[in-house]
């Protein structure tokens, strides 16, 4: 019996690659690690270790780029509100697709959509956008998309954090605190939406927010030499600037008016690794956007309670 046998890769008219097969006697493929046991190689072996060494990195390597660079955007991801679903992994890499597609007005649309399922402003922001940024994050690190990608898909994702910030503070409706939160990025941090986004989360909770993404954490001890802070927080996303981080919230208590001024630390490294709190001379680490002005102002409580 005569089984197809698979010589390579070729293209059908879609997006997708495919193996094309001819007729022949069937036979076991070799994989690399047995095709280097068996000895010294023969001149057919290493032409078959080449020819294995190929298809591994067509399979892992060639096809997940063709599968991004020739994506095919789904729609708005379906959520079953009102069986009581979530937004989920499968939901997060889908809207991903979307705000790196060519169309930037599909994030955008597609959140209105969720919106007027019943989707709360908060669920979109803490279980759909978050979770993208960190997924685009992912696809970076394991050379999935390039930093264009990512920079775009940011950018559109902060668009519609503009968006919503108007609908997040009216379902918060909180009075304003009279209290002052300065953000900034870490020395050296290049994507900052999480910064962003706890930002909308303070302006919620009645906060008068400064800084953002925009600013330098070198700026910070300028910042808090000329105005009042009750709290300053620093986003924290890679470890290489853990140490120049240290020398700027040293800075920052030396300059500030604020001569009680709180120091928060947030971003993903740091959720991860709580102990460079301590390193770096913060005073708390966020739990996260929705619990960091709650969290800040009882970090002031304590900081500024006698004893």
């Amino acid at each position: 019996m005569e089984r197809p046998v698979y010589e390579g890769w070729g293209h059908d008219g879609s997006d997708a690659p495919r193996a094309f097969v001819r007729a022949g006697p069937w036979q076991p493929t070799p994989t690399i690690d047995a095709v280097e046991a068996a000895g010294p190689l023969t001149e057919q072996s290493a032409a078959e270790e080449r020819l294995l060494r190929l298809a591994h990195a067509i399979e892992h390597d060639i096809i997940p780029r063709l599968m991004l660079v020739h994506r095919v955007v789904d729609p708005c991801p379906s959520v079953p509100v009102a069986e009581g679903g979530r937004i989920g992994r499968a939901e997060v890499e889908r809207f991903a697709r979307l705000v790196m597609a060519d169309d930037e007005d599909l994030p955008l649309a597609c959140v209105e959509e969720l919106r007027g399922r019943g989707i709360s402003v908060e669920a979109i922001y803490l279980d759909l956008l978050a979770p993208t940024a960190r997924y685009l994050g992912e696809l970076w690190t394991e050379d999935l998309c390039d930093f264009t990608d990512v920079t775009v898909g940011l950018g559109r994702l902060q668009r519609v954090l503009r968006e919503l910030s108007p609908a997040l503070a009216r379902e918060g409706e909180m009075p304003e605190q009279g209290l002052r939160v300065l953000l900034l990025p870490s020395p050296g941090e290049q994507h900052t939406f999480g910064l962003v986004m706890v930002a909308e989360f303070f302006r919620r909770a009645g906060w008068q927010v400064a800084g953002g993404p925009w600013e330098t954490a070198y700026d910070a001890p300028d910042l808090v030499a000329a105005e009042w802070y009750d709290v300053v927080g620093f986003s924290l996303g890679s470890e290489v600037h853990v140490d120049a981080l240290r020398d700027c919230v040293a800075a920052v208590r030396r300059t500030s008016r604020n001569r009680s001024v709180a120091i928060m630390l947030g971003g993903p490294i740091a959720q991860a690794h709580p102990e460079f709190a301590e390193r770096i001379g913060a005073d708390a680490v966020s739990r996260g956007g929705r619990e960091a002005p709650a969290q800040a102002a009882q970090l002031i409580d304590r900081m500024t309670s006698p004893g």
